[in-house]
């Protein structure tokens, strides 16, 4: 088991909260491996998270985003008349955290064949995307202001 010590990192940093506990949640090896889920990536700004939630309804599923992390849980009552003579298929509760980057949303999520798909949309406001500036010259501007002068003389 590795351990980081990033209190150099915390001495020299100011406003990067969020980063040191994002840093410090995924060096830790306290990570359920149930349910097993997949991320993938569907486009330039688009993601989706799939979890295998058999024998889970969407009654039984709850998803939540709270300060830029998204929780999926699953909590399913059991049936009590049932008699099992093997058991292989879990039905436990669980609840699974996803820390999302800022500007990430999730957009929906559908129950589809025992996979429970989580669509995420990164959406950059308008302020926060880089625009071009355009580079004029004073010298350009005070000819052009000349020219008009001079034409408005005559």
């Amino acid at each position: 088991m590795r351990n980081f010590d990033f209190s150099p990192l915390y001495r020299s940093t100011v406003g990067f909260d969020q980063l040191q506990s994002l840093l410090d949640s995924v060096t830790r090896d306290t990570n359920p491996t149930y349910p097993p889920y997949n991320i993938e990536r569907t486009s330039e700004n688009d993601y989706r998270i799939t979890v295998a939630v058999a024998g889970f309804g969407e009654a039984d599923l709850d998803i939540e985003v709270k300060q830029n992390v998204l929780t999926i849980s699953g909590k399913r009552s059991e049936n009590e008349e049932a008699n099992y003579l093997h058991r292989g298929i879990a039905g436990r509760s669980f609840e699974r955290r996803f820390q999302l980057a800022d500007h990430v949303e999730v957009s929906g999520a559908h129950l589809e064949n025992g996979l429970l798909h989580v669509d995420l949309v990164r959406r950059v406001p308008e302020e926060l995307k880089p625009r071009r500036i355009e580079i004029s010259s004073k010298g350009a501007g005070a000819r052009t202001l000349e020219g008009n002068l001079a034409t408005a003389a005559d």
